[in-house]
């Protein structure tokens, strides 16, 4: 087998394993556990019209999607979110009911955009929870729009590109516009074709992505400016190195030192490494989210610790 036929075959296999967690949430749709949005519609920022779905009543809560899925890829976790949250789906470039258009994906340009969008739906804070490359973008907006962001919970992503796994990298690298025709019948390209503007843009944005995770990136000076409170979320057989896991955390200021009997040293930021969870499946398991209202709803200490 050529290297050329290798690294697509690879890189296929990599994103039918993606395809588990997008069919998690395309199940529970089916079975009705993912409510049907209360609102929902096109706002347009930069030349990208985003499609949004706002659920549930409560303080508001951006929710972010994983690459090649949708909001309601997140199945049950977004139909128990929007029980006591307004939560907010934004289907990202090029995904779900976004078109992709001719700009390239670049999650810089796409945190700008949700600043625009999120000041178009009347949004003054919101607290923020983004996936993989939805993780992404989350911290792009918590970078360009601090004021935005009330609340940051960034779930199964580096702020590094050798953050992932050393293997991960050049399957990540390899996915391109050839690796389509093997992905009909899949539940993530079923439920993409179901829902986008244009169907036949689906290797384009197979291509997009690509040349999207063959970019190197290293936001870690960024993360140290950080303000509001941060939560990491991964599973204990994360994509993502645990070293690299710990090294955010310590970033973010947390993983230090003792927090003290009073808690008087403890980081305002938060770590939750998730038992018996993948980078796959991490985004619907019911664990998810009672971790990360306990985080939202937690009042902050005045000694700086989350109390």
């Amino acid at each position: 087998m050529s290297k050329k036929k290798f690294a697509v075959r690879t890189a296929t296999l990599f994103l039918y394993a993606s395809a588990f967690f997008f069919a998690a949430g395309s199940i529970g749709w089916a079975q009705g556990t993912v409510t049907k949005p209360d609102t929902s519609g096109y706002v347009s920022a930069n030349g990208v019209d985003y499609w949004f779905e706002i659920r549930g009543k409560g303080d508001p809560l951006l929710l972010l999607h994983g690459g090649l899925m949708s909001t309601e890829a997140f199945g049950p976790v977004l139909t128990t979110l929007a029980e006591t949250k307004r939560v907010i789906g934004i289907d990202l470039q090029g995904h779900g009911h976004t078109a992709l258009g001719r700009k390239k994906i670049i999650p810089a340009d796409i945190g700008r955009d949700l600043g625009v969008v999120l000041q178009k739906l009347g949004v003054r804070q919101t607290d923020v929870m983004g996936y993989s490359f939805g993780g992404a973008v989350g911290l792009q907006l918590a970078f360009q729009h601090p004021s935005l962001v009330r609340r940051l919970i960034v779930l199964s992503a580096p702020y590094a590109s050798n953050g992932w796994f050393a293997e991960m990298l050049p399957q990540q690298k390899s996915v391109n516009a050839a690796m389509a025709e093997g992905m009909k019948g899949t539940p993530l390209y079923e439920s993409y074709v179901a829902v986008a503007p244009r169907p036949q843009d689906f290797p384009r944005l197979l291509d997009a992505m690509g040349e999207l995770m063959r970019q190197p990136y290293d936001w870690s000076a960024n993360v140290k400016q950080l303000s509001m409170p941060v939560m990491l979320v991964y599973g204990d057989a994360d994509m993502v190195d645990p070293r690299h896991i710990i090294s955010f955390y310590q970033l973010l200021g947390g993983g230090l030192r003792d927090a003290g009997w009073m808690r008087e040293n403890m980081s305002k930021n938060r770590l939750a490494i998730l038992p018996d969870q993948t980078h796959y499946d991490i985004g619907t398991s019911p664990v998810l989210a009672a971790t990360v209202l306990r985080f939202l709803d937690t009042p902050t200490g005045a000694s700086g610790g989350t109390k």
